[in-house]
């Protein structure tokens, strides 16, 4: 363990096996490890957008036991916006402050190939100077297998639409045995990396995220880790890391034991080490809480998303997300931690210091 540890502090590339390793650490001083990278490269900062969650359907041509959300599942309510209710709250969030619009949806078969493009046309006619950032590896792929283009059409009409950047969602956990369990028939793993890396070769750029604390372990984590890092070392295009805490309400995911703070904490911590080569790690709070989410940002992360304003797909699940938070009080909580809110924009370019 000593090792490891003189690696961790002078910056050397740990392995899958030390990673692991680091599991038996001690949390403080795995904190502490995580913490000193974070302190080197941003501080006391932490970072987090003002941006308006769109959620434009929940009808889904897959069923995956994790999900809550599609109305395929455990959802009894079916719905698909209209281009002028998607155009009308992205217009709308923008007069409140929003510079961004994350927009996910379920793979609808039945609203057509140009409702998901015109929304976006629509509003960066109505908002231009407002970040889209939108459509999932998982929705391009099922957007390509729909309508049979490839990968390739479907992003270059994503970046003539006014798509700016990607979230990184439909990634899962990269392990195929558990694919299969949890989302079969989805985007696989190796296609997941394929679409972003070619995002990246377009000279955009996306996020990454891990669904953990369900039926994986500590390895399948480290190997998931082990291949975003793989690929950032080609293309650089990851802004940021989310791991995404397992949402345990309404689903079909037999899940029998939970995560403890301790074991999220301590993946968080991890990630930042085992991540050398992707700049920030986002402690999601819509899956982790805010307050373990403000905890987190002693143990290696440095961001916390946004404001969301509106949130469907996690708080289906039980997440407390459903309404977002005021501006005020994320500031407040945020400086209460000891720590200096920093309103960045998608890109992670500062836009004001609190």
């Amino acid at each position: 363990m000593k090792d490891i540890i003189k690696k961790v502090k002078n910056n050397e590339r740990i392995s899958i096996e030390e990673g692991l390793k680091l599991y038996d650490l001690n949390l403080l001083e795995l904190g502490e490890l995580a913490d000193n990278i974070r302190k080197k490269r941003y501080g006391k900062k932490s970072y987090f957008n003002i941006n308006r969650h769109i959620n434009p359907t929940n009808i889904c041509k897959d069923t995956c036991k994790f999900c809550a959300y599609s109305a395929t599942r455990k959802n009894p309510n079916p719905y698909a916006m209209s281009l002028e209710e998607i155009v009308n709250i992205a217009k709308k969030a923008h007069l409140n402050g929003a510079k961004e619009v994350h927009i996910v949806s379920a793979h609808n078969p039945d609203v057509g190939l140009n409702w998901y493009f015109d929304s976006f046309k629509l509003i960066k006619k109505a908002a231009p100077n407002l970040h889209i950032k939108a459509l999932t590896a998982a929705e391009i792929h099922f957007l390509a297998t729909q309508y049979n283009l490839s990968y390739d059409e479907v992003l270059d009409k994503m970046i003539e639409s006014g798509v700016d950047s990607m979230p990184g969602g439909g990634a899962e956990i990269f392990d195929e045995k558990i694919r299969d369990r949890i989302c079969k028939g989805k985007v696989s793993s190796a296609q997941w990396l394929l679409i972003h890396q070619k995002w990246h070769q377009r000279g955009r750029q996306s996020n990454a995220t891990m669904l953990f604390g369900h039926i994986e372990n500590r390895y399948h984590r480290l190997e998931h880790m082990n291949r975003l890092r793989e690929l950032q070392d080609k293309t650089n295009g990851f802004n940021a890391f989310i791991p995404l805490v397992y949402q345990r309400e309404n689903n079909y995911l037999k899940v029998e034991k939970f995560l403890t703070a301790n074991e999220i904490l301590k993946t968080y911590a991890i990630a930042r080490i085992f991540l050398d080569n992707i700049p920030h790690i986002k402690a999601y709070w819509a899956t982790s809480t805010i307050n373990l989410a403000l905890i987190a940002q002693e143990f290696g992360c440095d961001d916390l998303d946004g404001t969301i304003e509106k949130e469907s797909i996690q708080s289906a699940a039980g997440a407390n997300s459903a309404n977002g938070m005021k501006l005020e009080d994320f500031v407040d909580l945020i400086k209460n931690s000891g720590f200096i809110p920093v309103e960045r924009d998608s890109l992670y370019n500062e836009l004001k210091v609190y």
